[in-house]
């Protein structure tokens, strides 16, 4: 098992040790990622969700901050998601790096067509590191926040609800 003391990303000090994941397991991780986050986007309850980051993980979130280990992560990401609780987030395309222990998948960030004048979707991917047993060490979402907000305000605007200000992590 090859081993390095390099970091994952710029900024990211944790220590990286890569190991090769099978894709069978890389999917399995991912399937049980999206089950917990199709529950929690059912349910409103996000803390299983929370539960598959490391105790140091790293969450990047280009437009509303950098998360740095599992609590913090859960202090932003249960406000960030209960804020849309309409919002759902189907998986568009995946793909693994096995060497890297790496899965790249877009979802849509989908609201509901209120008045029939949608959709009020936007596409986002996402970059995750799998740390094995179901465990992920840093995931990164990229988007358009331009867009996003757009279409938030949009379909706020059609729904007759007032827009949530965002938390941004400083």
């Amino acid at each position: 098992m090859p081993t390095s003391t390099g970091s994952a990303c710029v900024g990211d000090d944790r220590k990286v040790s890569p190991v090769t994941y099978s894709r069978e397991e890389l999917a399995a991780a991912h399937d049980h990622l999206i089950a917990l986050s199709v529950a929690a986007q059912d349910s409103g309850q996000w803390d299983d969700y929370c539960e598959l980051f490391t105790e140091d993980a790293l969450y990047v979130e280009h437009f509303l901050g950098t998360y740095h280990g599992r609590q913090e992560i859960k202090q932003w990401l249960i406000p960030a998601m209960t804020a849309w609780p309409q919002m759902r987030f189907p998986v568009l395309w995946r793909t693994f790096n096995e060497d890297d222990g790496l899965v790249v998948f877009a979802v849509g960030n989908d609201m509901p067509d209120v008045d029939g004048n949608g959709p009020y979707s936007v596409p986002s991917w996402t970059l995750l590191e799998y740390a094995g047993n179901n465990q992920w060490s840093r995931e990164e979402d990229i988007y358009n926040p331009d867009a996003m907000l757009k279409m938030l305000s949009r379909w706020c605007d059609a729904a007759g609800v007032p827009f949530p200000a965002p938390e941004i992590h400083t």
